[in-house]
């Protein structure tokens, strides 16, 4: 049986643009800045090694589910089953910190 290549997850929403708002963060603010320290506290020592893989490449590398899965070697299925964990296990630390 063979992969399906047609599959295209994009995570959309308020929480996407919100996560991606954090991390692209140049402002001279000081909130922003410590939420976007927070946040990679949090990606570096709260996720799984193939979470955080996973969030690096969707989120600093730019990649789709489907560019992810082909590079790890993984379904883009799987790819949005690890991202949706990873992203709830995000939301529930910075729960404390907001």
């Amino acid at each position: 049986m063979s992969k399906r290549n047609t599959y295209s997850d994009t995570f959309t929403g308020a929480a996407d643009k919100g996560i991606r708002k954090i991390l692209g963060c140049d402002d001279e603010d000081e909130p922003a800045r410590k939420l976007h320290r927070i946040m990679l506290k949090v990606i570096n020592n709260e996720l799984t090694p193939r979470q955080k893989e996973i969030i690096m490449l969707y989120y600093f590398k730019d990649m789709d589910t489907v560019a992810i899965g082909e590079t790890l070697g993984i379904t883009p299925q799987a790819v949005s089953q690890l991202m949706s964990r990873a992203r709830i296990k995000m939301f529930r630390v910075l729960q404390y910190y907001i």
